[in-house]
């Protein structure tokens, strides 16, 4: 990595940036948010709400971890949440409609995420499309196959038992300890993404040239980087995380859903801005990520159980990522 990029990414790296105050506030949010759900209602904090808060989390928070990686380059994603559909349609050929194990099932759906993650980077490096048109016509495109493909009906996997049991099952059984403390395996995967994500981000040539690629991309370009061959092999990337998505989801309904991903994209960008991943690019990490992905569930499970109406939920949560994204901007001004 030349003497240039190294030290962009030194000084915009998440250990040395503002993005550690950012994320320290939204754990704090996060942890003033319990207190006061589980203050104003006795129900919040018994074990089946707190395994459905994780449920809700899971795959959102998955989606998250991927479009953290092209954010942070100064990008963004809006397929992720058809494509994460499209990828659980792809599953659901292979194993409903082909009769192929389940194992190729999975294999297809992060094949496909991160195929189409990649033709997302080469739109976007080769072609010079703006990532915002450019995924947003991918978003089209996905949502319109899916539906093709399945027919417009949902594809079952009814006779695949193990399937299921990716997302439903359970490796944790706590229930001797805690009654009912079953962790899904669902839970555990979106934490095993967040863990090797988390390396690969900032442990790996791939995770400095992200952040040099947000940070300043003219100047790694003229260092002598391949900047077009990262930036599709970083939405690559993303695109295979999404693909994790569509099992998760798909394992937890039983089924591939043609029309369930359209919004999850929404989610999954509010929970990493709200992480402190900065949407100017060369900032952000996978933890505040997660607290994000966490503070965007809690919120609506608290409203929730205060039947707070769904029109009202939906109002709180935009106005809690414009204020996110407005804190981003403040910060920057002032670091400047």
């Amino acid at each position: 990595m030349s003497q240039t990029a190294t030290k962009l990414v030194v000084e915009r790296s998440p250990v040395f940036g503002a993005s550690a105050t950012q994320k320290l506030l939204a754990f704090a949010s996060l942890v003033a948010m319990l207190i006061i759900f589980s203050l104003a209602s006795p129900n919040f904090f018994q074990t089946q709400n707190m395994i459905s808060i994780m449920l809700s989390t899971a795959v959102a928070g998955v989606l998250g971890i991927g479009v953290t990686f092209v954010i942070i380059t100064g990008g963004i994603d809006l397929s992720i949440g058809t494509l994460m559909t499209f990828c659980a349609v792809i599953s659901g050929v292979f194993i409903t409609f082909w009769g192929l194990p389940w194992p190729l099932g999975v294999a297809a759906a992060l094949a496909t995420g991160a195929l189409i993650g990649m033709l997302n980077g080469v739109l976007v490096a080769k072609l010079k499309i703006p990532s915002f048109i450019a995924t947003l016509g991918m978003m089209l495109i996905a949502k319109g196959l899916s539906l093709v493909i399945s027919g417009t009906k949902p594809i079952y996997f009814n006779d695949t038992e193990d399937y299921n049991l990716i997302a439903t099952g359970s490796l944790i059984d706590l229930s001797g300890w805690v009654p009912d403390l079953v962790i899904p395996n669902a839970v555990l995967i979106f934490f095993a993404v967040a863990l090797v994500s988390s390396f690969l981000l900032n442990k790996t040539v791939l995770g400095r040239y992200t952040f040099a690629l947000g940070s300043n991309e003219e100047a790694v370009r003229l260092s002598g980087v391949n900047v077009d061959r990262w930036k599709i092999a970083i939405y690559g990337l993303a695109g295979a995380i999404v693909g994790i998505a569509g099992v998760i989801i798909s394992s937890r309904l039983n089924s591939a859903q043609p029309a369930i991903g359209q919004g999850y994209e929404l989610d999954a960008i509010a929970a990493a801005v709200i992480g402190g991943v900065s949407l100017s690019g060369g900032e952000g990490t996978i933890l505040g990520t997660v607290i994000g992905a966490f503070i965007m569930s809690v919120l609506i499970n608290g409203l929730r159980i205060l039947s707070v109406p769904q029109e009202w939920q939906i109002t709180v949560t935009g106005l809690i990522v414009i204020f996110a994204v407005y804190a981003d901007i403040l910060r920057r001004r002032k670091s400047v």
